[in-house]
């Protein structure tokens, strides 16, 4: 049984919760707070009205031998001029209201004239800002050797390896995917299920983009550790996980030293637009959720991009088209075309018809929709890996997902992690589009999709990717097909020409 990686992170001891509200404190109603008491409660359209992203640079530009010169760079000096607290640093120090202060009756705060609005509404959102950096990491900060894929064997219900290296290797590149679920995380931790705004789809970019930076460091440091059974992949979660913690205090420090962390942006990237002037704070629960369900879609993925699965279809829903009928209960109709999933079964070196393997289910595809699989489907890994193929064909790799987590939050037209795990690059099975087959007069066209069955086997006597002979050898290759004759071989006993 595979039990929740982050789940056990989260809640196998208990951690000190931030204040659910880490807004600058506001006093009772009935007290005296002096002029910035008309500007409490910003929004992100007072933000954006009173262009404090543009007072912000200036302020900065005409302060740089201030903030130079303090010891805690921007917010040190920003904190120093608004508040008149020489201590204000928002680090990660061990101190616990360096990132905090009554604005009421300030009279630093109060004096500032034309200024307190926007002095104001940066102050809060640095206090947001910081709080939410401070409650990721506390989220994770208890992780110990427990993981979710701790289980010995547990890669055989959706894999049967030749060779135990070969699984090994294989369940090494799982991790590969930890950066991109990362940023996919953060996404869910500041918008919830809600699809990105244009007015903070900049700054939760900037957040997925420096998570998935810090993800990226760290799996880079640790891939490589032992990993001699796949029951190691869950240490080995845990111990890079652990350590992306520990970049996220260092993204929080340096962000607000005024330092650019990882190229990814300075503070007015993760402030811009009010992002943060008015931020509830974050979800670490349904961040944790959804991590969780990407990493055991996309595991099991890498696991079947080693054996012969794919995806075949394109036809009209409910009309064969006269290329044969495929497994209904592992098909989705999707834009009024059929898509199916198959496994071709390898045969088994004897005399008779199986010796040429059969169509069936995917190893484990049985387990989506239940249990611990319960968020993940069929219909999410046939959505997810059409939509893989429409963006990069057969070459959505790694560094393809990250780059796409960032371009959906950036241009605010999806939100992976609300989308669950049919988000392109989750999936990446091969697929292959017959339509064009129907007006082909191929030899035993009737037989290129197949129901599930022991004696059942596909027949390809042509181009049947898309009617093009290089696209259909990709594909083949894609598949693990790659000099695999089942598919043609009463093709080439006719004299037909195959060309992959």
């Amino acid at each position: 049984m595979i039990v929740s990686v982050f789940t056990l992170f989260l809640f196998s001891n208990p951690v000190t919760a931030l204040p659910a509200d880490s807004s600058l404190a506001v006093s009772s109603p009935g007290r005296r707070c002096g002029p910035v008491a008309q500007f409490y409660n910003p929004t992100q359209s007072d933000w954006a009205n009173h262009n404090v992203d543009q007072w912000l640079a200036s302020w900065m530009k005409n302060h740089s031998s201030d903030i130079s010169k303090n010891a805690n760079g921007f917010a040190g000096a920003f904190g120093q001029w608004a508040t008149g607290d020489p201590n204000w640093s928002c680090q990660k120090d061990g101190e616990t209201n360096n990132c905090y202060a009554d604005p009421c009756d300030n009279r630093v705060l109060n004096d500032k004239g034309d200024d307190i609005r926007p002095a104001f509404y940066v102050l809060q959102s640095m206090t947001k800002l910081h709080g939410y950096f401070m409650g990721m990491s506390e989220s994770w900060e208890i992780a110990s050797g427990l993981a979710a894929f701790q289980q010995t064997g547990w890669s055989t219900t959706f894999y049967q390896p030749k060779n135990n290296d070969k699984t090994i290797s294989t369940i090494r590149e799982i991790l590969n995917a930890l950066t991109a679920i990362i940023g996919i995380g953060l996404t869910v931790a500041t918008a919830g299920a809600a699809a990105p705004v244009a007015a903070t789809a900049a700054s939760m970019a900037t957040i997925a983009g420096a998570g998935m930076s810090a993800g990226a460091i760290q799996l880079q440091a640790d891939k490589d550790d032992t990993l001699k059974q796949d029951s190691d992949l869950g240490n080995l979660l845990a111990t890079i996980v652990k350590n992306t913690v520990g970049e996220f205090i260092t993204i929080n420090n340096d962000i607000f030293k005024g330092k650019n962390y990882n190229n990814q942006g300075d503070i007015t990237a993760y402030l811009k637009n009010g992002a943060f002037v008015n931020f509830p704070g974050a979800n670490e629960v349904a961040m944790i959720d959804t991590m969780d369900d990407f990493f055991k879609a996309t595991a099991v993925n890498q696991l079947w991009r080693q054996q012969k699965v794919f995806i075949m279809g394109g036809g009209k829903c409910g009309d064969g088209q006269g290329l044969g009928s495929g497994p209904k209960d592992y098909g989705i109709c999707r834009d009024g075309k059929a898509w199916y999933l198959y496994y071709w079964h390898e045969g088994d070196n004897s005399l008779s018809e199986k010796r040429w393997g059969y169509v069936t289910m995917p190893p484990g595809a049985d387990q989506f929709g239940k249990n611990n699989y319960q968020n993940v489907t069929i219909a999410d890994v046939i959505n997810s890996s059409i939509d893989s193929y429409n963006v990069a064909e057969y070459n959505y790799d790694a560094n393809k997902a990250q780059e796409r987590v960032k371009e959906a939050i950036e241009g605010a037209w999806r939100n992976p992690g609300a989308q669950g795990t049919s988000w392109e690059g989750t999936f990446t099975i091969p697929v292959c589009d017959v339509s064009g087959a129907a007006n082909q007069p191929w030899y035993l066209k009737q037989y290129i999709l197949q129901p599930y069955a022991d004696n059942s086997r596909p027949v390809w006597c042509g181009a049947i990717c898309s009617d093009d002979w290089g696209k259909t050898s990709r594909f083949i290759n894609a598949a693990n097909m790659g000099g695999f004759q089942s598919p043609k071989h009463l093709c080439t006993e006719r004299g037909i020409r195959i060309h992959y």
